[in-house]
């Protein structure tokens, strides 16, 4: 299948518009030709492993990096033209980069109390703001504390604060759980998104976590290789990825070769009617391995040795061979035909396939 990033955001829902944009170090191509747009107020993930050029990209957003080629608009005003001072843009780091002899108080309103004193609000004002972010953040008995009093999550939540204290049109957050345990990620993802949502600020956030942009994002950018790959929805990127790549990095994947022959898949011994629009020839047959139906060696599906099993409550995962390649597959112990144990013979049929070119 080929799957295209086109973008088809309304002109009048646009915050930010990308176009073109490349950026390269001593030859290394860090962002290539990449495009893409956020609507007004929406949250925006930046997904793909190190190296991608996702974070090339917030840091030319930021100001930080300028880009070789390309355009970058935000609310149809030539943002690359703009110092930093007056792009209004907050941002938060994976290590809160907090002052550590300021109090927390005093950390948010940093930014506010160097402006010039032309535009710098009255001390009633900050003090003001400072108290409200403080209760937005659920942190409100904590203003006169230090950082290294804080735990992680409290340290982040007054990076954002900081950040939003400036009251910016745009919000770029790099990696900004990388630093905290696992529990304490999930806490703050559940909160950040109800954060964005209650500051009404377009958000573009960097991550690698697969979990953590579905989870928050509106729409998920998908990049590798400094090349934006796919873009949409959380649903629209994991039910139907672009490209073999996107599949895999997206949660675990099964993989087998096959053949498409007049409109037929063809794998081992088991025939398919082929999707819509699927190459035809040589092709490879992916699947999520908690997708998967089960049926008795005679049944239909893809023949399956059973070489390990394993239960956890209602929960079984099996250990199995096809062909010659390992899988684990998982599914609910109920959907197992009887007689299913280590050393049978099975078959299993992939519910949700995805067919690429070979």
């Amino acid at each position: 299948m080929n799957f295209q990033p086109i973008d088809e955001t309304s002109p009048d829902q646009l915050a930010l518009e990308i176009k073109g944009v490349s950026k390269a170090y001593s030859r290394f191509p860090a962002l290539n030709n990449v495009s893409l747009q956020a609507r007004d107020k929406e949250f925006l993930a930046l997904l793909g492993p190190s190296g991608s050029g996702k974070t090339t990209l917030l840091r030319v957003l930021a100001g930080l990096e300028k880009p070789d080629a390309g355009e970058v608009r935000f609310g149809g005003e030539d943002f690359l033209a703009l110092p930093v001072r007056r792009r209004r843009v907050g941002m938060v780091f994976q290590h809160y980069a907090l002052f550590r002899h300021m109090t927390v108080a005093q950390n948010i309103a940093f930014g506010l109390t160097v402006r010039p004193a032309s535009e710098r609000p009255a001390k009633s004002e900050i003090d003001d703001r400072v108290a409200k972010l403080l209760a937005l953040v659920q942190l409100d008995a904590l203003g006169g504390r230090f950082p290294s009093q804080l735990s992680g999550g409290q340290r982040q939540r007054v990076a954002l604060a900081r950040a939003l204290a400036i009251e910016p049109r745009m919000l770029l957050l790099d990696e900004p759980f990388g630093a905290l345990d696992a529990q304490v990620r999930r806490e703050l993802r559940r909160w950040l998104r109800e954060l964005h949502d209650q500051a009404g600020v377009t958000t573009v956030f960097v991550t690698h976590d697969q979990e953590e942009a579905l989870d928050l994002a509106d729409r998920v950018a998908i990049l590798k290789d400094g090349e934006l790959v796919q873009i949409g929805t959380p649903n629209e990127v994991y039910d139907n990825p672009a490209t073999p790549f996107v599949f895999d990095f997206l949660g675990p994947s099964c993989r087998i070769p096959g053949v498409v022959d007049s409109g037929q898949l063809r794998v081992a011994d088991w025939e398919s009617a082929a999707a819509p629009g699927a190459p035809t020839g040589a092709v490879e047959l992916f699947f999520r391995p908690d997708e998967v139906a089960f049926a008795p060696a005679d049944g239909l599906g893809l023949p399956m040795h059973v070489q390990g099993f394993a239960q956890r409550g209602p929960d079984v995962r099996i250990d199995c061979r096809i062909g010659d390649q390992a899988f684990e597959l998982q599914c609910r112990g109920d959907d197992l035909p009887p007689g299913v144990s280590v050393g049978s013979e099975a078959r299993v049929r992939p519910m949700r396939p995805q067919v690429y070119a070979a």
